[in-house]
């Protein structure tokens, strides 16, 4: 906005006792001229002009048949509804959400860093209909734009819930750092729920991918493949280089990039729900185990014990550590006989921490509950065992947790005691009985 425009709207609140003359209609500014506007054009480009500035917004539609990696579109709706009929309680759960209420939200910024320095010059949404996915993109021509770019953002706005990729950490709270520079001439941010898959795909696949960023993600889990795609951490020197030469040739690569993102988001979202509902036919057996972890996490047993429940017949890793997991949750419900013939299994088949898990337990167990000493004393030995060769095993971790190692060692040392002192006064009066 500039100045004389600024003054203008102050003048019908300064009072004085001197009439003044009205004053002047404030006259249209020039529109200004957009270089390269007919390359723009041809992308499905156009501007939106506001007080003096503008920015440049683009729009696409898809329909819901089509292919993005091993989805379609329109198989989000069925993910939705799947939410609404489970009524399950999750952090990704779209239960009293329609499909259109999910905005599907990704920014391209300056730089990777925080504070006012790093500037959004590309925000990008895209939600769903009945019959289309619609992706709208605003882009910011220049520094001096960004009251333009968040009016053309927020004018409309009805963000319900965000989908976003790491969006909690990284794109939302630069978005609120940016809008604080420009708050005083748009409307407000809007108040929304927040779906951030990132973390969803970390809990499911870290196993199996070292590096959770969205292409590999894509490339990995969702049958997609890029081509000619520019990477992220070029997007800011080609948003320079338009800045000096404003030949949008380059930065329409990073706007391409930008949509793909934003359109695998609506896969991800779509994946991660048949995976968490059992909807997926493909799901692997350490995928199901995660889906089951996740469940316990939430305190939802129920949930974690199908999940559990369903690799309860194989024979791999997957299968001990579902049964060592699966015995936790009997314990929750004190249903003890189901989880201490879990303990078992997993105290002889498991890995060394499970073996120890199971170990203390069951030495818990038969001394507190079935007062059978001499099997308390047999587990309670055994974990001790274990955990002096965990300990072997990973002495340079252990070296940086002295103080657990050494209330392990304690805690080991006076449970043997407490059970062996409790089993020398039994047998001492079944001495002094038999005599």
């Amino acid at each position: 906005m500039s100045l004389k425009n600024k003054l203008n709207r102050l003048k019908p609140h300064i009072k004085s006792g001197i009439d003044k003359p009205k004053a002047e209609p404030v006259k249209a500014e020039q529109t200004p001229e957009i270089p390269f506007l007919d390359v723009w054009e041809q992308e499905q480009v156009s501007p939106f002009y506001f007080d003096g500035q503008y920015c440049l917004v683009r729009e696409v539609s898809y329909p819901l048949d089509h292919q993005h990696g091993h989805y379609k579109f329109g198989d989000l709706l069925e993910a939705v509804s799947l939410w609404n009929n489970e009524q399950t309680n999750h952090p990704l759960s779209a239960v009293g959400h329609s499909p259109a209420d999910l905005v599907f939200f990704d920014t391209e910024t300056t730089g990777l860093g925080g504070g006012t320095g790093n500037t959004i010059f590309l925000l990008g949404h895209a939600s769903i209909s009945s019959d289309s996915v619609r992706l709208k993109q605003h882009i910011l021509p220049n520094p001096g734009a960004e009251v333009a770019l968040y009016q053309s953002f927020l004018m409309n706005a009805d963000y319900t819930t965000l989908v976003t990729y790491n969006g909690k950490a990284f794109d939302w709270p630069q978005v609120k750092t940016r809008h604080t520079l420009v708050r005083d001439h748009v409307p407000k941010l809007p108040s929304f729920g927040h779906f951030d898959l990132y973390h969803a795909a970390r809990r499911l696949w870290k196993h199996k991918i070292e590096r959770m960023k969205l292409s590999i993600v894509e490339q990995e889990i969702l049958g997609l493949e890029r081509k000619d795609d520019i990477p992220g951490f070029l997007a800011p020197m080609i948003y320079f280089d338009f800045l000096e030469r404003k030949n949008p040739e380059g930065l329409l690569g990073v706007i391409k990039h930008n949509e793909t993102d934003i359109l695998s988001l609506l896969t991800l979202y779509t994946h991660l729900t048949f995976q968490i509902l059992g909807r997926n036919k493909t799901q692997t057996s350490r995928e199901t185990y995660e889906v089951g972890r996740w469940f316990s996490y939430l305190g939802e047993s129920d949930k974690a014990k199908e999940a559990f429940t369903g690799l309860l017949e194989g024979r791999n890793e997957e299968a001990v550590s579902a049964k060592h997991a699966l015995a936790f949750e009997h314990k929750k419900n004190k249903e003890w006989h189901k989880a201490v013939a879990l303990w078992e299994e997993s105290a002889a088949k498991g890995t060394k921490t499970q073996r120890k898990e199971a170990c203390i337990e069951l030495a818990k167990h038969f001394e507190h509950r079935e007062k059978k000493l001499e099997l308390a004393l047999k587990y309670c030995q055994l974990a001790q065992e274990l955990h002096q060769e965990e300990k072997k095993c990973n002495k340079k971790r252990h070296d940086f947790y002295p103080g657990a190692r050494k209330k392990n060692s304690q805690d080991f040392t006076k449970r043997i005691s407490r059970a062996s002192a409790k089993f020398a006064k039994i047998n001492w009066f079944y001495a002094r009985f038999r005599q």
